[in-house]
């Protein structure tokens, strides 16, 4: 090889960067840290006797890991230890305690507890000492996440996209680990409830975003921020109608009320059917007279007019059919910064990818499940999320219950409403050209059942729906 060659491939190697350089390079740097911050808390935590500061270290998620000494950790793990036997805490107990577990040693005994507790004079700055170590920590945690990044990338990756969401899920556990929600005085609340209790009252507001239909609202008050509402059914029955349906009631509630904004993620359908769905059902256009083009004037009249009806309503809908809930959640915290919604509607659980597909379905549809409640207390909206039922019900012919949940209990769990579509199946469906409808009406409208079977803050009971077959339209039930 000539020189000049030589010279490219070292400066070529040198610039890339190998592992084994990099490990060199990171050798050299002392990851964040602050010594005296760490013994000044651990000097408050003894000072105060093991009482407040403690405590509060532990409602701020402190744990013996955030501190970088080994001595340190040890001392902060022996703390925990006397606050958990509720045993008064000073210098000699501390040290009794660490002589008794063969620790007294790896800390530096006497010598190291009477240097720390010379760094203060008083707790007043413990608060600021426990910030300082969480903040270190917090970005010592990145650069490890990021180097186990850096270094599973030079690897060969199975899937990629495992990969992806898996990365995206340690990022975020970070940054959900800094977030430390303090208990709220009860004066607070109460403010907030007595407000909430008089709008509703006055008729101002309902907490909640209103489905359209008077019986369910009657029996919910609405869909509310922060709930995991599951709407089950049979394949074909009419999830996705009746999903649709409350999206078009939120995003145009009629003369008078405020619209609500929605994010809709369609896993099974493109953005384009939808759309054409939401504008025949609304337009009251049946679908089959556009495939067969028969439409009449009155027809194109409508479907103009529900087009320029909703070319501005808040709808924004996703159809990205291979997402994980890691990639919705990061999808629609970008929205809520950007533009803000009120509902998230997902077309359907079964369908979203597990993060690991190492681990089997079930237990990825749990972690999808806790995924999505986890959304919809993040972005304080309400997540109605479709899901399947097994065959149990038609085989048994009855009505689904809860333990027809489609492949995990854990959605029940998780759920703070759970309704069910039910079509029982009829003699003459058949001969009507129904793909198992409920109790037939005239002119091929039927009356279908929505079963809430778990409302955790609310009654459950059966209401009645009618579904006009040739809108695919769900409408209030009048007898």
């Amino acid at each position: 090889m000539a020189s000049s060659d030589r010279n490219k491939s070292a400066r070529f190697a040198k610039g890339r960067g190998s592992p084994d350089a990099a490990e060199r390079s990171d050798s050299i740097r002392v990851p964040p840290h602050n010594v005296e911050a760490e013994e000044g808390l651990l000097a408050a935590c003894i000072l105060d006797g093991g009482r407040d500061i403690l405590s509060e270290c532990f409602e701020a998620r402190i744990t013996p890991e955030h501190f970088f000494k080994e001595a340190h950790r040890i001392l902060f793990e022996a703390l925990q230890e006397l606050y958990n036997e509720s045993v008064p805490i000073d210098e000699i107990i501390l040290l009794e305690h660490l002589r008794k577990t063969n620790r007294e040693e790896a800390v530096g005994g006497a010598a190291t507890l009477n240097a720390i507790l010379s760094r203060i004079e008083t707790t007043a700055h413990a608060k600021y000492f426990s910030q300082i170590v969480k903040e270190k920590y917090t970005l010592r945690r990145l650069i490890r996440a990021s180097r186990g990044t850096i270094e599973a990338c030079f690897e060969q990756q199975d899937d990629i996209e495992a990969f992806i969401g898996n990365t995206q899920e340690e990022f975020f556990s970070i940054s959900e680990d800094r977030i430390s929600e303090d208990a709220r005085h009860i004066q607070g609340p109460l403010q907030e409830a007595t407000a909430s209790i008089n709008a509703i009252v006055n008729g101002k507001s309902t907490h909640g975003v209103l489905s359209g239909y008077i019986d369910l609202d009657g029996m919910t008050y609405g869909f509310h921020p922060g709930e995991m509402v599951v709407l089950a059914a049979r394949p074909s029955v009419g999830k996705t109608s009746l999903a649709m349906n409350f999206a078009e009631n939120a995003i145009l509630p009629g003369a008078g009320k405020d619209p609500a904004g929605v994010l809709v993620f369609s896993l099974e359908m493109t953005s384009e059917q939808l759309a054409m769905r939401l504008i025949c059902s609304r337009a009251r256009v049946d679908m089959k007279r556009i495939r067969d083009r028969v439409v009449s004037k009155d027809d194109t009249r409508r479907i103009n007019q529900t087009v320029k009806e909703m070319e501005k309503a808040p709808l924004w809908i996703d159809e990205n059919s291979s997402a994980t809930i890691l990639d919705m959640r990061a999808k629609a915290r970008r929205l809520m910064k950007k533009a803000g919604f009120k509902l998230v509607v997902i077309d359907y659980l079964q369908l979203i990818r597990g993060t690991d597909s190492r681990v089997q379905r079930e237990q990825q549809i749990a972690d999808i499940s806790r995924g999505i409640k986890a959304m919809a207390k993040e972005l304080k909206v309400p997540v109605i999320v479709l899901s399947q039922l097994n065959r149990e019900s038609e085989k048994e012919k009855r009505d689904p219950r809860l333990s027809d949940l489609r492949e995990s209990g854990s959605i029940e769990q998780d759920a703070d409403v759970v309704m069910m579509l039910h079509r029982p199946k009829q003699e003459d469906d058949d001969m009507l050209g129904g793909g198992g409808g409920g109790t037939n009406l005239p002119g091929e409208v039927e009356r279908i059942k929505l079963i809430v079977a778990k409302q955790r803050n609310g009654p459950v009971g059966d209401i009645d729906l009618t579904f006009v077959r040739r809108y695919t339209r769900y409408e209030n039930f009048k007898k």
